[in-house]
């Protein structure tokens, strides 16, 4: 098959989340597996500052030209392909400086982007209009998020206008229902599709354009980042008002979980830790990274000390709540150390600073992002918490597995169908691999903590079981790679049975 995908950002261009995770390297593991495939992403002043300072990128300039009507006015786009040494993927950089020519993706300290809209509905326009110039062999385009909702909604409503849309097949990917991409009603116009569709069961929601409700009724097949996503997005409240829809599009609703890049995350080869180590030689590994960690941290080198590791944006989401209070509850009496690291909303920094401030030999607190230090706190932590509010996927429990970390979690979204309970009936049975708690309570959260403690310092050998299972499992993205390509040939399917509007 060849895939093309689309999305607003992909590693190692630019990125502010885990999308650009999943669109830039899940195409190359597809290419591993025999198959085909493009990317499609803005260029971006980041994508240009990496396509010409990085030795050895080769970039091919204006391999095609076109012109997109966005309501009346004509704007111009040039596609660059650019390869990457050593990576059998093309990457085409959708280039127009007026929309994409500055500093952030979406938007800056400001805020949005007032023209978030006209930027992507451009993108897509745009897309789809260089896969007809270039002559792409397409099968399947798949998108990613609502800045590529549109995508799915030209390519169903269409056929008559590119005959790549009748031999191909749509799928949309939803990484995060938060976002949908809502504009006011006369944005609808930046779109190019028929105002028909302006309506409840299609494009409109409540008066507005929605880009993501788009590509969710008009794809073929949609995805999300975890099977339990994929049920909880049915109703509220994760379904973000969308609920009814990704209800009646159930049988086309996929939850494949996103795989890690066991080339970067691996303790066994990671160059950023102070010694490697593998699922066989974790315990002295683990210990050498505690001490390197507590030194650089200024913590007390205590390897008898539990550490607990926290890594994650400073954001409602993320559970700060649940652990603010729990560290103002244990900071006193409980002889745990703390190493966080995490950027984010002020009032989260601010609760975090105070706490810390008050026992300095219990607590490292980075409100920073630094990625070196991110893999050295997984390599050290004999406990990670991410009690997430909700959580599509998540990737910091996975690197927590592959690193020997335990997690702690709330069950939901992605951390419900990867991080699997020592409860007694788990531990028996040789599955337990983190510890998990359901009611959103910092009561709930410290119970499920303080069972992971107890089995730390009373019972090594159950606490060797449950690190040696987690870093034994295969969260890698040949895994995810191969789910995927199921739900393309479901897509196919779908498409050629579907009559096109």
């Amino acid at each position: 098959m060849h895939i093309v995908m689309a999305s607003s950002e992909a590693i190692p261009f630019a990125k502010t989340g885990g999308l650009a995770d999943v669109a830039g390297t899940l195409p190359i593991e597809l290419s591993k597996l025999g198959h085909r495939c493009s990317v499609f992403l803005p260029a971006y002043q980041t994508a240009k500052q990496y396509v010409y300072e990085r030795p050895g990128i080769q970039i091919q300039e204006s391999v095609a030209s076109l012109v997109v009507d966005l309501a009346g006015y004509p704007v111009h786009a040039w596609i660059h392909r650019v390869n990457i040494p050593g990576v059998a993927v093309d990457f085409y950089l959708v280039d127009q400086p007026m929309f994409y020519d500055r500093h952030g993706l979406y938007g800056d300290s400001h805020g949005s982007f007032g023209d978030n809209c006209a930027r992507y509905c451009f993108f897509s326009r745009a897309v789809v209009e260089a896969i007809e110039r270039l002559g792409l062999p397409i099968d399947i385009i798949h998108c990613h998020d609502w800045q590529t909702g549109l995508i799915p909604a030209y390519h169903r409503t269409q056929t008559h206008q590119h005959s790549w849309y009748r031999q191909s097949a749509s799928v949309m990917t939803i990484h995060n229902m938060a976002y949908q991409g809502r504009f006011w009603g006369p944005d609808m116009a930046l779109t190019g599709l028929d105002h028909g569709y302006f309506h409840w069961e299609w494009m409109e929601y409540y008066g507005d354009l929605n880009l993501l409700k788009t590509g969710i009724a008009f794809c073929d097949a949609l995805t999300t980042v975890s099977p339990t996503y994929a049920r909880e997005i049915q109703s509220q409240p994760h379904g973000c008002g969308l609920e009814g829809l990704l209800s009646s599009r159930s049988d086309r609703l996929f939850g494949i979980v996103n795989g890690i890049d066991d080339s970067i995350w691996n303790p066994a080869s990671d160059p950023l830790l102070a010694v490697n180590y593998s699922k066989e030689t974790w315990k002295q590994g683990k210990a050498a990274c505690k001490r390197s960690l507590q030194e650089s941290l200024g913590l007390p080198v205590r390897p008898d000390v539990p550490l607990i590791g926290i890594v994650g944006r400073l954001a409602e989401q993320k559970g700060w709540d649940l652990i603010v209070q729990l560290m103002h509850w244990w900071i006193e009496h409980r002889d745990v150390q703390w190493a966080i690291l995490g950027s984010g909303e002020q009032r989260y920094a601010d609760a975090l600073f105070q706490i810390a401030m008050k026992r300095p030999d219990r607590i490292s607190l980075q409100t920073t992002f630094s990625d070196p230090l991110a893999h050295r706190i997984e390599a050290a932590a004999d406990i990670f918490l991410m009690p997430s509010l909700y959580e599509p996927c998540g990737l910091n429990q996975l690197y927590s597995l592959r690193y020997g970390a335990v997690p702690v979690v709330r069950s939901t979204g992605g951390l419900a169908d990867t991080v699997c309970d020592a409860s007694d009936e788990h531990l028996s049975d040789g599955t337990a691999t983190g510890f998990t708690f359901i009611d959103y309570t910092p009561e709930a959260l410290a119970d499920a903590t303080i069972r992971a403690l107890e089995i730390y310092s009373q019972s090594p050998e159950v606490w060797s079981r449950i690190v040696t299972t987690g870093m034994g499992q295969d969260w890698s993205w040949s895994r995810s790679a191969k789910a995927m390509l199921d739900v393309y040939e479901q897509a196919r399917r779908f498409a050629s049975s579907d009559n096109r509007l």
